[in-house]
């Protein structure tokens, strides 16, 4: 379905792209409620977010944007069309839909279950379909046949149709996007054109490209979900590598997008001595100012100091679409807005038929990652800006810190970070690919430091291809915004398992020694230390700092410890060595912890575990990894002309890893 973009709540949006990687040209596609007076390239890391005079070159009008929501397929090339058919399934649909169109021919589904025939002016019901149900249609010559897939589902429609012949083939809308697109699943397509018979079967490896077959191009537009449960599914495997022909549906949705494809409003020639940091293009139209971020990785290295920024977790929650009928907003932000307003999602989202997203595209807006960022669930910053303060301070107090992205790690892997004396990661490094994780444990292995500043990271795997990045969800995972079947958790990008990387032998238990136990959005609280962390060996970490209990104050809920928390456990895979240097505890009744989690000790120790516990842990190789275990702890540092024992402990971690 064509949408024209609304701004009623956000008056610019659009991408960058390339968004990461190291000093060059950038294309910015945006679309603007109005006409663009001034433009300009800040530096979102530092005080004051100075203004840059890198050039940028206006290219054409950004006004009146449009984009193409909803997935389907098309044969455009197909003449003469004697006979036709595919298997199906639909999903939830509201409305009409169009199931099939040819020219003046078309066959629709209305109230998502009842079937008609449209041909010219001439409209028909033909029967209801069942729905979430593998049936297969037949189409030959003016019959239509439908049957059941399922030998426990007894189902067949059969009827006279007007049309003898197709031609130009559409599955799942009409030819002018003017409608919704059809939420289903589809197989195993046919047809005979020409006199040929040609057949489509769906790979379990997401494609974007043509599929060719016997001269004939089959087009899939708006990137359906590939590797789903077909027909053929029956329960003896959950590995699309071993049976394929189980899994090769592809499942098509009315509120999927594709990277988008608006033409560059603006080139921004980045100087190739430039800063690598986070950066944004501003752009001002009558009264309303927006800034789109990019960011610009470093080349080689300048610092001992390498921080990550989280792109893979920042892209997974973008647009965010938070149905308050599921989430209590306390406070509201304009990017949520915006994205319900053009019905976008995010990766925590699901359709309007209930299946999750898997797909996010750094060709999209993103109109929740903004440096003045408020998630209405706590009514408090979250990610970029929480990582923005972070970098700021680092500067404003003399630290030198290479930038570079959650996506330059996945291109690079260790050869990225071995240089470096420490890597940062940011306050919410939620998702990584195993490429990536692989990165960090040989990077800990071979001699590096890692400072994990955040909370809840290392956890999920995602994949990436071109401009998309996939994660699957399903019913082993505590705090799940939509539950996928455990059959469909493998990725189409990459065919390998989806989910916690824990579940593989990998992931933040064994990497880090702590992985998430609390999740809440009322208030943080401070850190206490322990005994452990007066020791002569931590010294180095804890100089100037005043009382035993610090982080009392912050700009996320209050306090250093909060939003999502940290701690051990060694039956998840905690190493024995393991020092903890600070707790947090007492947490407010909302705080939640992972109701499926296994404890030996019963009841004690689930209330022993909910806990945050900063951390650090040795390498035989001498490597290290100081742990923060909690979301809002960055947000605890001071600002500008301010000082304090989260401050000042965060300084004592980078000078002592940059000297």
């Amino acid at each position: 379905m064509l949408r024209a973009v609304d701004h009623a709540s956000l008056a610019v949006s659009g991408f960058v792209e390339p968004w990461t990687g190291t000093a060059r040209t950038r294309m910015v596609s945006c679309s603007c409620a109005g006409n663009v007076e001034t433009v300009r390239i800040r530096a979102l890391d530092r005080d004051g977010m100075p203004e840059l005079d890198w050039q940028v070159r206006p290219l054409q009008a950004s006004t009146g944007r449009r984009f193409s929501q909803g997935s389907w397929l098309s044969i455009a090339h197909a003449r003469t069309v004697t006979a036709l058919s595919f298997e199906m399934l639909l999903t939830r649909n509201e409305g009409t839909r169009v199931l099939l169109e040819a020219g003046a021919f078309q066959l629709a589904i209305v109230d998502g279950v009842n079937l008609v025939v449209r041909e010219g002016e001439s409209l028909a019901s033909v029967g209801n379909l069942p729905q979430r149900q593998w049936l297969m249609l037949e189409l030959s010559r003016g019959e239509l046949r439908i049957v059941t897939l399922e030998e426990d589902k007894p189902f067949a429609l059969a009827s006279k149709l007007p049309s003898q012949t197709l031609d130009q083939v559409i599955i799942g809308s009409d030819a002018d996007e003017a409608l919704p697109t059809l939420n289903c699943r589809m197989a195993n397509i046919s047809l005979t054109a020409d006199g040929r018979n040609v057949r489509w079967t769906f790979p379990t490896l997401f494609t974007d490209a043509p599929m060719m077959s016997e001269g004939l191009a089959l087009r899939l537009h708006n990137n359906p979900t590939f590797c789903v449960r077909s027909a053929r599914w029956d329960g003896s495997s959950l590995d699309p590598r071993l049976t394929p022909s189980h899994y090769d549906a592809v499942h098509f949705h009315d509120t999927y997008m594709a990277g988008l494809d608006w033409p560059a409003s603006f080139a921004i020639d980045i100087p190739a001595d430039a800063r690598s940091g986070v950066y944004a293009i501003e752009i001002q139209t009558g009264e309303a100012t927006e800034r789109i971020p990019f960011f610009v990785s470093a080349a080689e290295p300048t610092s001992s100091l390498l921080f990550i920024a989280p792109t893979a977790t920042y892209l997974a929650y973008a647009d965010e679409y938070l149905p308050p009928h599921l989430y209590e907003w306390i406070g509201t932000d304009r990017g949520h807005e915006f994205a319900r307003a053009n019905n976008l999602r995010s990766l925590y989202d699901y359709h309007s038929d209930a299946s999750g997203v898997s797909l996010a595209s750094t060709r999209r807006p993103k109109a929740t990652l903004r440096d003045d960022y408020s998630y209405p669930l706590c009514g408090a910053p979250h990610l970029l800006p929480v990582d923005l303060h972070f970098l700021a301070f680092a500067a404003r107090n003399g630290i030198a810190i290479d930038v570079a992205t959650d996506h330059d790690l996945h291109e690079n892997g260790l050869a990225l970070l071995r240089p470096y004396r420490s890597v940062i990661t940011g306050s919410h490094p939620e998702y990584l690919s195993v490429f990536m994780e692989d990165a960090y444990r040989r990077y800990v292995a071979t001699g590096g430091h890692l400072s994990y500043l955040g909370g809840n990271g290392f956890a999920a795997a995602v994949a990436f291809k071109d401009d998309l990045m996939e994660l699957r969800r399903g019913p082993t995972q505590a705090g799940r915004t939509w539950d996928g079947p455990l059959a469909e958790m493998p990725l189409a990008l990459t065919n390998e398992p989806g989910g916690y990387l824990r579940d593989r032998g990998r992931g933040e238990f064994t990497l880090t020694g702590v992985g998430i136990a609390l999740m809440g959005f009322s208030k943080a609280l401070p850190f206490t230390r322990t005994a452990a962390s007066h020791e002569p060996a931590f010294a180095w970490l804890f100089g100037g700092v005043v009382g035993d209990t610090f982080g009392h104050t912050g700009m996320v809920l209050g306090g250093a410890a909060g939003y999502e928390v940290d701690s051990t456990n060694p039956a998840l895979g905690t190493p024995e060595n393991i020092v903890v240097l600070a707790t947090a505890q007492g947490f407010p009744d909302d705080y939640v912890d992972d109701p499926g989690r296994w404890y030996e000790g019963g009841t004690a120790e689930r209330g022993a575990r909910q806990i945050a516990e900063m951390t650090f842990l040795s390498h035989p190789s001498g490597g290290s990894v100081f742990s923060a275990s909690s979301v809002s702890f960055l947000g605890a540092l001071p600002g500008p002309d301010e000082q304090n024992d989260v401050g000042r402990m965060t300084l004592n971690l980078l000078r002592h890893f940059s000297s």
